[in-house]
């Protein structure tokens, strides 16, 4: 069983996290806000927090069921899943292996599978936690923020925040192989709970793009932007709130009319400078 922390009351909630974190780590700027509407069960994933590395490599579809067993012992029988950078691959597969629990599915910052780009990052980050390099924590600073919050910080504010990313989770080698080899496409068009694709426009480790196939790949998914980088609960926490309340918001008026399922979601309002969703997003780097 996966050690997962508990908060608020109202319906279900699943949070998820990604490479060398935790889920109150990662959604932390927002856990108190959503707790006094929903139940949230914050899953470490193995590897994570007191959550143990199983025996041989990590598998999507095994997570994915421990994730399920973890929410069921927390009390959640349905829930909304919502996941960032690995965390959204491993949502996508709960969504198709329990789609009777799953009531609607977010992803933020996500991935399908690593395009080269986000490939080449993996593998070096992989070499550079291997030597445990000096060079770490700036590397997961500038994978992590946008340039436009990495460039507002004062000098010492940014080397006390390389100092904190440079401390990782005990099973991070394990977890950057298992995102290394996490190709999820195959279950987008079966994913049949309403879901909102949220892109982080600053994101200089998994792409938007990668938000885009997701989006074009999930039969009527939406497609939502926000600035800040991959860590965009850290930068822009207040719009990703807004974003979360109001897709939850919708599922919770259809279900409550006695709906099993919600229709898409409507347009998520848009800040200054923000593109609109998409309701048919198109992929430039189909292959």
């Amino acid at each position: 069983m996966l050690a997962y922390d508990i908060r608020g009351s109202g319906p279900g909630l699943v949070l998820l996290h990604g490479i060398g974190s935790t889920a109150t780590a990662t959604w932390g700027t927002l856990v108190d806000s959503l707790a006094a509407e929903y139940t949230l069960v914050l899953p470490d994933l193995p590897g994570s927090g007191l959550s143990p590395l199983p025996d041989g490599p990590l598998e999507a579809a095994a997570v994915a069921d421990q994730i399920v067993a973890t929410a069921r012992e927390a009390g959640l029988s349905r829930f909304v899943v919502a996941g960032a950078s690995l965390g959204a691959a491993i949502a996508i597969k709960i969504a198709t292996r329990h789609p009777g629990r799953v009531r609607g599915l977010l992803t933020l910052a996500g991935f399908a599978r690593p395009r080269t780009a986000l490939s080449l990052g993996l593998e070096m980050w992989a070499s550079l936690h291997t030597r445990q390099d000096d060079e770490l924590s700036a590397f997961l600073a500038s994978a992590s923020f946008s340039e436009k919050y990495l460039a507002a910080l004062a000098p010492d504010t940014a080397r006390r925040l390389n100092a904190r990313l440079g401390a990782s989770a005990t099973g991070t080698a394990e977890q950057i192989a298992f995102a290394l080899g996490i190709d999820v496409r195959g279950d987008l068009s079966a994913v049949t709970a309403p879901t909102l694709v949220v892109a982080a426009m600053g994101d200089r480790f998994a792409a938007p793009e990668h938000s885009v196939e997701l989006a074009e790949g999930i039969p009527g998914a939406r497609l939502a932007a926000v600035r800040g980088g991959h860590a965009a609960t850290i930068e822009e926490p207040g719009r990703i709130l807004r974003v979360i309340r109001e897709f939850l918001h919708d599922i919770d008026r259809y279900q409550a009319k006695g709906r099993r399922t919600a229709p898409a979601p409507p347009p998520v309002s848009q800040g200054p400078g923000l593109p609109p969703p998409i309701a048919r997003p198109r992929n430039p780097h189909r292959r």
